[in-house]
C-alpha cells in the first residue's frame, strides 16, 4: 500500500486535494474506480442539463468534466515525468484558460466521460506497476515540489473534489 505523501512532497496549494483522499485508502483502487463513480453520478444528466451553468461565471457540468480530462492529462504527464527520474522543472497551467480554450459544451457528456475513463484506464496501466523508488522520486512542477506519490494523490483528490462539487454546487444526485 502506498502511504500518503508528506507535506514536503507537494506545494501547499495541492494539499487541498490530497487531504480529500480518505485515510488508509488503497490509492490505486480509488484511481481505478473513479471513472465508474463519475459515470454513475452523471448518468441521468441530459446534454442540455450538462450545458447549464449553476451561476454566472461558473462552469457547466460538461466544462467540469472537460477540466477533469485536462487535469488528468497534465498531472499524469507530470507524474510520468517525475517517476522516470527527469528533474527538469515542468510549467504550471491556468485552468480557466484551458476551459476557455475550447467549447466542451459542443460535445456530448457521454463522450467527455468516456474520454476521462479511457485516460484513467491508461494511467492505471502506466502507474500501477511503478516501483517504490519511482513513487518516491521528486521533481518540480508549477514552481513547486512534487513526488510521484503526491501526484497520484492529487489526481484522486482532484476528482473527489469535483464529484463533491457536482453533488453540492450543481445538485447532481446520481443514481437512486
Amino acid at each position: 500500500m502506498i502511504q500518503p505523501p508528506r507535506p514536503d512532497e507537494y506545494a501547499e496549494y495541492f494539499g487541498r486535494y490530497i487531504q480529500r483522499v480518505p485515510p488508509e485508502s488503497d490509492i490505486f483502487a480509488l484511481f481505478a474506480t473513479q471513472p465508474d463513480e463519475l459515470r454513475a453520478l452523471l448518468q441521468n444528466i441530459t446534454d442540455e442539463q450538462a450545458n447549464r451553468r449553476p451561476a454566472p461565471g461558473e462552469w457547466s457540468i460538461k466544462e467540469v468534466v472537460g477540466h477533469l480530462n485536462d487535469v488528468e492529462r497534465i498531472f499524469a504527464y507530470r507524474l510520468f515525468w517525475i517517476a522516470r527520474g527527469d528533474t527538469t522543472p515542468l510549467p504550471g497551467f491556468e485552468q480557466d484558460d484551458f476551459v476557455r480554450g475550447t467549447d466542451f459544451n459542443q460535445r456530448s457528456l457521454s463522450s467527455l466521460i468516456d474520454e476521462f475513463s479511457h485516460q484513467r484506464q491508461a494511467n492505471v496501466l502506466c502507474f500501477t506497476p511503478l516501483t517504490q523508488a519511482e513513487i518516491d522520486r521528486r521533481g518540480t512542477a508549477s514552481r513547486g515540489p512534487f513526488s510521484a506519490r503526491a501526484l497520484l494523490y492529487v489526481l484522486v483528490g482532484h476528482v473527489i473534489h469535483h464529484i463533491e462539487s457536482l453533488m453540492v454546487d450543481y445538485n447532481v444526485k446520481g443514481i437512486s
